[in-house]
C-alpha cells in the first residue's frame, strides 16, 4: 500500500522536537506535508483520515509529555490513521512519556505503527552546565531521516491498512544507563530537597540588560510574559521550557536552578536514540 500525505504535529518551544519531526518526515520521502504546530496555539478540531501518516513529536518534562502538548492536541482525532510517536528528552530519562503519548493517541483513533525516543538539548542546559548540548546533532537528524525511510518501507510492504501492524511502545529498547551516576543523582536530589534551598520557579531577568525587544513575549509558549512588562514572568503560567532564556538576544534572562549542575554532572554520557517499528 501507499500513503501520499503526512501530517507533522509538534510542540517544540526550543525547536528540538520540531527538528526531529522534520527529519523523520524528510526521510519518508512524502512530499504532501501538512504541519500543525502546537507551540503557541491549540490544533483545534482536526480529523485525520486513514490515508494520512501522522508524525507526533513532543518534549519530555520531568518524565512526562509536556502538558501543553496534550492539552492543545485534545481535539485531534483520527479514523485509524497510522501514527509515529516520538518523545524527545534531555538525556536523563523519558520514563513513561512515550507510553503516555501512545495512550493519548490510541484513545483518539490513531493506529501507532512506530515509536521513538530521541535526545535533545535539555531546557536547563547552559554553557556552564551543558546537558546534551547541541542535540539533536547531525548524526541524530540523519538517524531520524533513516527512521523515516524505514517507516515508508513498512507502509509499502503492507497489502492494506489491516496488514499494517501496530507496535507496542512498551517494548522499545531503553537506552543504557550506568548505575552509579543515576544513584549519585538521586542521592543528591534527595539531599537538595531536604536542604530547604529555595528553587527558582521562573527565569530571572537582568533589568540592565533587557531592552524590551519583545522576543520573550513572542516566543513564550505559555503566554507567561506580557508585552510591556518583559521583566516579569507569570509564575502560574511558566512551564520552565527556557525558550525565553535560550533565545534572548541580550542574554538578559537566566534560569539558575541547582538541578542544572546535577544533571550536567550525572548525565555526561550521551544516550542513544531508540526506535520501534
Amino acid at each position: 500500500m501507499n500513503i501520499y500525505a503526512v501530517r507533522l504535529i509538534t510542540f517544540s518551544p526550543t525547536h528540538t522536537s520540531k527538528q526531529v519531526g522534520e527529519a523523520i518526515v524528510r526521510g519518508t520521502g512524502i512530499s504532501d506535508v501538512a504541519r500543525t504546530d502546537l507551540t503557541f496555539h491549540p490544533a483545534g478540531k482536526l480529523e485525520i483520515p486513514e490515508s494520512t501518516l501522522t508524525v507526533i513529536t513532543v518534549p519530555v518534562y520531568g518524565g512526562k509529555v509536556a502538558p501543553p502538548a496534550l492539552e492543545r492536541m485534545k481535539d485531534v482525532h483520527a479514523s485509524g490513521a497510522p501514527a509515529v510517536l516520538v518523545a524527545v528528552y534531555g538525556n536523563r530519562a523519558y520514563e513513561k512519556a512515550l507510553v503516555e503519548l501512545d495512550a493519548f493517541a490510541s484513545d483518539r483513533g490513531f493506529k501507532v505503527i512506530a515509536g521513538a525516543t530521541f535526545v535533545g538539548e535539555h531546557s536547563y542546559s547552559t554553557q556552564q552546565n551543558p546537558i546534551a548540548a547541541g542535540r539533536p546533532d547531525a548524526d541524530d537528524l540523519q538517524f531520524a531521516e533513516t527512521f523515516g525511510a524505514k517507516i515508508r518501507t513498512k507502509i509499502e510492504a503492507a497489502v492494506d491498512m489491516d496488514k499494517l501492524y501496530a507496535v507496542d511502545v512498551n517494548r522499545i529498547q531503553r537506552p543504557r544507563q550506568a548505575f552509579f551516576p543515576l544513584f549519585r543523582f538521586l542521592r543528591k536530589v534527595v539531599k537538595l530537597r531536604k536542604s530547604g534551598v529555595p528553587m527558582p520557579r521562573i527565569p530571572a531577568v537582568d533589568t540592565e540588560l533587557c531592552d524590551h525587544c519583545g522576543y520573550c513575549v513572542k516566543h513564550c509558549p505559555a503566554g507567561a510574559i506580557a508585552k510591556g512588562d518583559e521583566c516579569s514572568t507569570d509564575v502560574e503560567k511558566c512551564i520552565r521550557c527556557c525558550a525565553c532564556v535560550k533565545g534572548c538576544p541580550q542574554k538578559a534572562r537566566t534560569f539558575d536552578t541547582p538541578f542544572a549542575a546535577l544533571l550536567a554532572d550525572c548525565f555526561k554520557k550521551q544516550k542513544e536514540n531508540r526506535i520501534i517499528l
